[in-house]
């Protein structure tokens, strides 16, 4: 889908007329940990002290956790936050959620989910796990999860600030850096970038 417009910047835009849902808007970098590392903590006790789970099926339940959101990302990137829609209201909604990051790709407050947005969807992932699982599985799964979407709320922040020189990270930054600049429908892989080798949707290396 062609760009009218991007800003190289670090300028931001107004979303909310309201004053009261503009700051709702943007957030910190570090307020996400401030918010989940707490909540990683409780569910680390639950897991190994409370429920005393024993410790290879502790990790193999985070590993698993880990691995579900990676998937996560992707598809939520993919198919929600890069899902075009046609009527006024709802493209409205998809700039507030996602547009206005592509707009404003170097918006320091605008990098990271905000609570408003992240706490819902934490909570509706609970609901979602504690019914699928196993019992008591959840505290362990959870941490995993939880774990990898501060890890992609972390590392989206440095791609867009930090200069890498070599290695794994410079590869990762130059594959964003390629879906904001060169084409947003390719590259939905932010901390991870195996999925677009499964779904064929990455950069050809050769160019």
């Amino acid at each position: 889908m062609a760009k009218n417009f991007i800003s190289n910047s670090s300028e931001s835009t107004r979303m909310f007329k309201s004053d009261l849902l503009e700051p709702l808007s943007k957030v910190k970098y570090y307020v996400p940990l401030i918010i989940f590392l707490p909540l990683i903590a409780f569910l680390v006790w639950k897991a190994i002290f409370d429920i005393q789970t024993p410790i290879l099926e502790f990790f193999g339940w985070l590993a698993f956790g880990l691995f579900i959101w990676t998937i996560t990302e992707y598809i939520m990137h993919r198919w929600v936050f890069h899902f075009y829609p046609t009527a006024g209201w709802a493209k409205r909604i998809h700039f507030i959620f996602h547009g206005v990051h592509h707009d404003y790709p170097n918006d320091a407050n605008r990098l990271v989910m905000p609570p408003s947005a992240s706490i819902p969807l934490a909570l509706a992932f609970w609901f979602l796990f504690d019914w699928l699982l196993p019992e008591t599985k959840i505290y362990s799964f959870f941490i995993g999860f939880i774990g990898g979407y501060l890890f992609y709320d972390m590392v989206h922040y440095a791609l867009h600030h930090a200069n890498f020189k070599s290695g794994l990270w410079k590869r990762l930054k130059h594959h964003h850096m390629l879906h904001h600049y060169q084409d947003a429908s390719k590259g939905f892989g932010v901390s991870w970038m195996f999925w677009d080798g499964i779904f064929r949707s990455g950069f050809d290396k050769n160019k």
